[in-house]
């Protein structure tokens, strides 16, 4: 087949990607759409009829070619003579592998009956929130007529997948004047003869249930305010999320640790400070996209903006144990002897009146997506109480959704999670040279990061080579500054959700000999290094007792903590201050699980801040050898003769946090192409 796209395919691109980028027409990942056209059979020759639809997983407004799955639409078509019944429609997707067109491009999703049954050329499947509020509206049905008149035709709720779209197509030829319809408890579908008159019918759709939900619904559709559940300042707020935070992400991670994602949007706020907001939480949520990503229900702080934190943590830990008894009771009510094993029982929304939301997932984008989609749930209960009142499906099909064998199936898909998935590193020095090269490996084995440095350019430039707000973010901290500190774990707190990985590397080298240091070198080093470090663990010790969930905290320390050499008496003996920091903390630290470890560098000098700093020059004038050379000398002093890198002291530090070593602390590894000088005894 030839690579450059058809007509049909480049339309069917841009009008998903167009639809896609505003999330008034669909939620992340939501929907799809769907183009039919002619192309060469890659065998014979002739023209086949195909289908071009959005593949599982995808994302409408990134869609490129290769999230297409390609079907031959005479063969999906040919499925209507054998499909077996509405009991056994799950068969059918493993059928449309036998449809595809040579290699078939992406996994046909369970929406593909409905694209490929329905006899339009082109055809639209989306998630706005304006639909799915007369969706899911108790008289949906008349509103939708109320609303479009025959324009539009409803459908009632049922589970996606094959029955679905023959019902689609059934209406579709019935109302041969509807442009669309509005699937009862789901989202919308519309369908047009070419690409700009489905995406023209699409957003006439969207656009006029806005308007609609505008023109008729009442003023305050989530009741009165709450007197004390008003939002508090938003310093104020934030400051109160951050403490929160830790005991929250306890609160998600009883089951499995959980990243999390913090939202104070006004939608938020607005909502949990209304008088109907106890009773529309209760509810749950319905479009299936939304609470496959949030669970059935959130849980609900049930205390005003003004209660003490002691006040919180007890009612918040009552709160877990009755929404986990409940979770589980949900689970037990509707499981058959085949439904996949309970996956938790932990909520993946916490909604704290005056502060805003917390969410969570498997990764940073997995938790800022279910959040995103609680605010469509929100967006949905205003539509839908402004006009009738909120009616969310029934929860044994809220089950069927959530524990369905194709869910199942599609969980196993996905690769393996990487060795530090779900933790949460703080590096600081991280914007050049061996905290660089930290970040870099946590970042690839699976961890979010904090980027902590003094010079936020530096620490910038690096979050951005992570990848983003998603895997990385930058914070300005001077580790001497015990304000800066609390601030830099109250952005990672905001970020993340919480903090498991610390690494102490932060630090700086004055070179002189002894009657020549004074006591501003002293000072200063031991400052950044023995005290910086002391201050960082504290924190970082603070975070990871309320999170409940142990952490590592690693000290990048030296080879000069046990080796005595000339003219450095400042930073050598900071470094041995941070050697035993690690011992000490070890020991007391241990009964909360966290491990506390520490790595030996030597020689480190091609992209080391330290040496770029003077300090190489300085030791090169010492050893008697020009600074260019000064790693192959150092290299050449090694029993392994060979120079050592940050790279290798980040290899060092994924060693020891990764997952291998979980049973090892108060260690200190050196990383010094061996100097039997330094060796531990």
């Amino acid at each position: 087949m030839s690579s450059a796209p058809t007509p049909e395919v480049a339309a069917l691109l841009e009008r998903s990607n167009r639809l896609g980028s505003d999330p008034r027409n669909t939620n992340y990942a939501g929907g799809n759409t769907s183009a039919k056209g002619t192309a060469p059979d890659p065998v014979t020759g002739a023209g086949t009829e195909l289908m071009w639809v959005k593949g599982s997983g995808g994302d409408l407004g990134t869609l490129t070619g290769p999230g297409l799955a390609v079907l031959r639409l005479d063969r999906l078509r040919a499925l209507v003579d054998v499909y077996p019944g509405v009991e056994r429609e799950d068969e059918m997707v493993a059928a449309f592998d036998y449809c595809l067109h040579g290699k078939g491009g992406a996994a046909p999703s369970i929406d593909t009956a409905m694209h490929g049954l329905v006899d339009a050329a082109h055809v639209d499947h989306l998630h706005p929130d304006s639909g799915i509020a007369l969706a899911c509206a108790a008289d949906g049905e008349a509103l939708t007529k109320e609303c479009f008149g025959d324009s539009v035709v409803w459908v009632p709720w049922r589970r996606p997948g094959f029955q679905l779209g023959l019902d689609i197509a059934a209406v579709k030829e019935a109302n041969p004047r509807a442009i669309g319809c509005v699937l009862g408890g789901h989202g919308i579908t519309a369908w047009g003869a070419t690409s700009e008159e489905c995406e023209r019918n699409s957003l006439h759709v969207i656009r006029t249930a806005e308007e609609f939900l505008a023109r008729r619904g009442k003023a305050e559709p989530f009741g009165p305010v709450l007197e004390g559940f008003e939002a508090l300042p938003a310093e104020e707020r934030r400051s109160r999320a951050a403490a929160l935070a830790p005991l929250l992400r306890a609160v998600a991670s009883q089951d499995r640790p959980q990243v999390g994602h913090f939202t104070d949007s006004d939608e938020v706020l607005d909502f949990l400070s209304r008088a109907e907001h106890p009773r529309l939480a209760a509810l749950g949520t319905s479009c299936p996209d939304h609470f496959l990503r949030t669970k059935v229900r959130p849980l609900v702080l049930d205390l005003p903006p003004a209660a003490s934190p002691e006040e919180v943590a007890a009612r918040l830990s009552t709160l877990h144990e009755e929404y986990r008894a409940e979770y589980a009771a949900y689970y037990r009510r509707h499981a058959a002897p085949d439904s996949p094993a309970m996956r938790g029982a932990d909520p993946a929304i916490v909604l704290i009146p005056g502060v805003g939301m917390f969410s969570y997932g498997k990764d940073k984008q997995t938790a800022r997506v279910a959040g995103e989609f609680y605010v469509n749930a929100i967006n949905v209960m205003r539509g839908a109480e402004a006009v009738s009142s909120y009616r969310p499906i029934e929860e044994s099909e809220k089950f069927r959704i959530e524990y369905w064998e194709l869910e199942e199936a599609k969980l196993r898909r996905m690769p393996k999670p990487k060795p530090l998935a779900t933790r949460i590193a703080l590096v600081t020095g991280a914007g050049s040279g061996i905290g660089r090269a930290i970040a870099h490996r946590l970042a690839a084995e699976g961890a979010c990061v904090v980027v902590a440095d003094l010079n936020a350019e530096a620490a910038t430039q690096v979050a951005a080579e992570l990848g983003g707000p998603d895997r990385a973010v930058a914070v300005t901290v001077d580790v001497t500054s015990e304000e800066q500190i609390a601030d830099g774990f109250r952005t990672a707190l905001l970020a993340f959700g919480g903090v498991d990985l610390v690494v102490n590397n932060a630090g700086i080298s004055i070179s002189k000999p002894l009657l020549e240091t004074t006591a501003q070198d002293w000072d200063l080093q031991h400052s950044i290094m023995a005290r910086g470090s002391f201050l960082v663990a504290r924190e970082a010790a603070r975070v990871m007792t309320e999170q409940k969930l142990g952490g590592d905290i690693v000290y990048i320390a030296s080879k000069n903590a046990v080796f005595a050499g000339p003219n450095n008496i400042a930073y050598s003996a900071t470094k041995a201050d941070q050697a035993h920091q690690v011992r000490l903390l070890a020991a007391e630290l241990g009964e909360h699980g966290i491990r506390v470890n520490g790595v030996n560098p030597d020689g480190v000098v091609r992209g080391s801040g330290i040496f770029a700093g003077g300090w190489g020059a300085k030791r090169a004038a010492v050893y008697g050898v020009p600074e260019d050379k000064l790693g192959e000398f150092y290299a050449q002093r090694t029993l392994l003769k060979r120079e050592v890198l940050p790279e290798h002291v980040a290899n060092a530090v994924f060693a020891l946090t990764g997952g291998d070593l979980t049973h090892t602390t108060g260690l200190h590894v050196p990383v010094d192409a061996g100097v039997a000088a330094a060796f531990l005894r």
